[in-house]
């Protein structure tokens, strides 16, 4: 199954239970998903609706950041049931070793040697390790093999 069918699939059970905050959290990821649709014109694969889970997710974080720093803890924890919701349509993070493993497996793949490959990993990267980890904490561990 789909994860776009999987959305419609728990939008129709949340509007059945009466979980409206749930209900409203999947109706905004549809609404992303429609959007990004409509502005490019084709229909996304599981892929790219991973891509735009991503991009609420990271949205969601900074926007609990900003709000904690204003003291505005009850809008912090509106964003965070959110992110929460969000997050069950992710599939599992990995750990610290698996991603080592994959930047092992990318840089014998690709022979990069110097921190100028970098770019060189992250594209040969990214969309395998989409959804599974934080590409930000990629990119430090990268830095760091390459780095000596």
């Amino acid at each position: 199954m789909s994860l776009k069918q999987q959305l419609t699939d728990d939008m129709k059970t949340a509007m059945k239970a009466g979980e409206k905050h749930r209900l409203g959290v999947i109706r905004l990821i549809n609404a992303a998903i429609k959007q990004r649709e409509v502005d490019e014109r084709i229909e996304l694969d599981d892929a790219a609706v991973l891509a735009v889970l991503e991009k609420m997710v990271k949205q969601r974080k900074d926007s609990v950041s900003q709000f904690e720093a204003a003291n505005r803890e009850d809008l912090a924890a509106i964003e965070r049931a959110e992110l929460a919701v969000i997050d069950t349509y992710l599939p599992a993070k990995l750990g610290e070793a698996e991603i080592l493993a994959a930047i092992e497996a990318a840089v014998a793949e690709t022979g990069a040697s110097s921190p100028a490959d970098m770019g060189k990993l992250m594209g040969v990267l990214k969309p395998r390790l989409a959804g599974q980890a934080d590409m930000g904490q990629v990119s430090a561990l990268i830095k760091k093999k390459l780095a000596g």
